[in-house]
């Protein structure tokens, strides 16, 4: 039985003009993708901004109708459950959102902020609920008696724990991080990344890790989906993808990682300068007609990549 399988998924936006109002065309933001989640690793799907990952993980948590295709999570297929069916599955799957200004509620103390997803699914006494709370909260490193302050009065890195602490009270087997550290300061998106990967060990969780930092990306995943306008270009181990990669998209996202060793600024300068005469030379190798990615290949058992 694999954990969360997804098979040629698909999210359309119709695009209407005209005085009725009628489709005119479409806006492919995921494309017919297809992977596969392992119990207890950490996948990351990587792209530059409207590559569709984003719509990718809120698809999967219920958030963003489908089109077409399968998520089967744990052999079901969550798309073609009704929404009070899905919603058994909703305390298995839930999300870190990028903003922790913006996702949490200012108006309400954390108390009621990270108890919010068990009153949906447990019934327990206000006693049982606080002692709960308090219980995740000193998980993720915050003063078990902050309950009863506001987000205004924490910092960015210490909301963003209160976001996971959030996600952690239903004991979920899988947790969508959506850029969970870019609002946040550089000196803190280390300490949030190595508490995420602390806790995955501690609870047996699985990440599926959304991102657009490749450097990132390299220090959380063991395996990487490199998403192109709503398309996978390349898949394959954190290894295949950073020693190896094989497709244009992927070789430019990874040379514009930055290098602070200043020995190795021209080396890298060079490096861009190449990729980007690659990618104007042999635009056709990687891309269609239409500008649209070809089919994964596997060049190896743990290698894919959209060559014709």
């Amino acid at each position: 039985m694999s954990f969360l399988k997804v098979n040629k998924l698909k999210v359309y936006y119709p695009i209407r003009g005209g005085f009725f109002k009628k489709v005119v065309g479409h806006v492919k933001a995921v494309d017919g993708i297809s992977f596969e989640l392992k119990q207890g690793e950490t996948y990351g799907l990587v792209g530059e901004s409207g590559c569709g990952k984003t719509t990718t993980g809120r698809t999967l948590i219920g958030l963003i109708k489908a089109t077409s295709g399968e998520i089967l999570f744990e052999d079901q297929d969550l798309i073609k459950l009704s929404r009070r069916s899905f919603h058994r599955y909703r305390q298995d799957i839930q999300m870190i959102f990028q903003d922790p200004y913006s996702s949490l509620n200012p108006r309400k103390r954390v108390l009621d902020i990270v108890a919010e997803p068990l009153r949906n699914y447990e019934k327990l006494s206000p006693l049982e609920e606080r002692q709960k709370v308090q219980y995740y909260l000193e998980k993720v490193g915050l003063n078990p008696e902050s309950i009863y302050k506001y987000p205004h009065e924490f910092s960015g890195g210490q909301r963003q724990r209160i976001g996971i602490a959030r996600a952690l009270t239903l004991k979920p087997k899988l947790i969508i991080a959506d850029e969970p550290v870019s609002a946040l300061d550089v000196s803190v998106q280390a300490q949030v990344l190595n508490f995420m990967q602390d806790i995955q060990k501690e609870f047996n969780l699985t990440y599926l890790f959304i991102s657009h930092d490749l450097g990132i990306i390299q220090h959380m995943c063991d395996r990487i989906g490199i998403m192109y306008r709503g398309q996978f270009v390349e898949e394959g181990t954190s290894n295949d993808i950073y020693t190896n990669p094989q497709h244009i998209y992927t070789k430019r996202l990874i040379s514009a990682i930055p290098d602070i060793n200043p020995e190795n600024r021209e080396k890298q300068k060079q490096l861009r300068h190449d990729v980007n005469t690659e990618y104007t030379n042999s635009y056709t190798k990687y891309f269609d007609s239409e500008g649209k990615a070809y089919s994964l290949k596997s060049i190896s058992e743990t290698h894919s990549v959209a060559l014709p």
